[in-house]
């Protein structure tokens, strides 16, 4: 194999003049895509629960909402929401809010518009989680909180999503590592994250092997933190008599 292996280039300083090096582009990128990502969770958490609650209410109306939420985000590729919030979304905003966007620095248009797609993505896959979790609750629990004279909010409050939330830790985590997967789309719109980084490395230095190996060992350090946080999450989380529980 001819090709010459220099795993110092990644701490030499950069070609362009900026006061760091390869190594540091690297861990910027890195830094990125964690912080899109956990917004991006939040996000999705939040929106995933409310809209998973929602296709569970008898009310045929917030029902249909749900479901066409979770219709219009699964059904559309990933990388063409990420153009959809970053070109079209500032064009159908009021002029103000639009000429506001636009006005931003170019990072924090990327920024912006890529916690919001990959939230509202993730989101409408943890709705179909939430949706199951709450499901696969016996009919009772539901029943039980009603006839103790709860309100349906207060059912799903105190009875069924403590519950809930408990059953779905094992899905949850496999979306939680998809978020920080899926943030490298991101970098299709400008954003500087790890994956980006990591094509510009090897735009300067050539250096494709290293580079690509850094990163993936930068995603799979990335992983294995996730993994064992929600592994500590769900021994203390879960029920006996459930999907994990002892």
């Amino acid at each position: 194999m001819s090709y010459h292996w220099n795993w110092g280039i990644l701490l030499s300083p950069v070609s362009t003049g900026e006061p760091t090096t390869y190594l540091g582009w690297l861990i910027s990128g890195f830094w990125v895509t964690v912080t899109v990502s956990l917004a991006a969770w939040i996000i999705a958490l939040v929106i995933g629960s409310l809209f998973g609650i929602l296709r569970t209410v008898p009310n045929r109306f917030l029902a249909g909402i749900g479901t066409l939420y979770v219709a219009i985000f699964r059904n559309i590729p990933l990388i063409v929401q990420f153009f959809i919030w970053y070109l079209v979304i500032p064009e159908l905003l009021p002029a103000s809010a639009g000429n506001w966007f636009k006005q931003l620095p170019p990072n924090a248009q990327f920024f912006s518009s890529s916690i919001i797609c990959l939230g509202l993505f993730t989101g409408a896959r943890v709705c179909e989680q939430v949706r199951s979790g709450i499901n696969a609750l016996p009919r009772g629990q539901r029943a039980a909180g009603l006839a103790m004279g709860l309100t349906q909010w207060q059912t799903y409050r105190y009875v069924l999503m403590p519950v809930a939330y408990r059953i779905i830790v094992p899905p949850l985590t496999s979306e939680f590592l998809n978020v920080f997967k899926n943030s490298a789309v991101a970098s299709t719109i400008g954003l500087l994250d790890l994956s980006a980084q990591a094509r510009q490395l090897v735009d300067y230095t050539a250096q494709t092997y290293e580079s690509f190996i850094a990163v993936t060992l930068a995603y799979m350090l990335i992983n294995l933190i996730v993994m064992l946080l929600m592994r500590w999450v769900e021994s203390k989380t879960r029920l006996p008599g459930y999907i994990g529980g002892k």
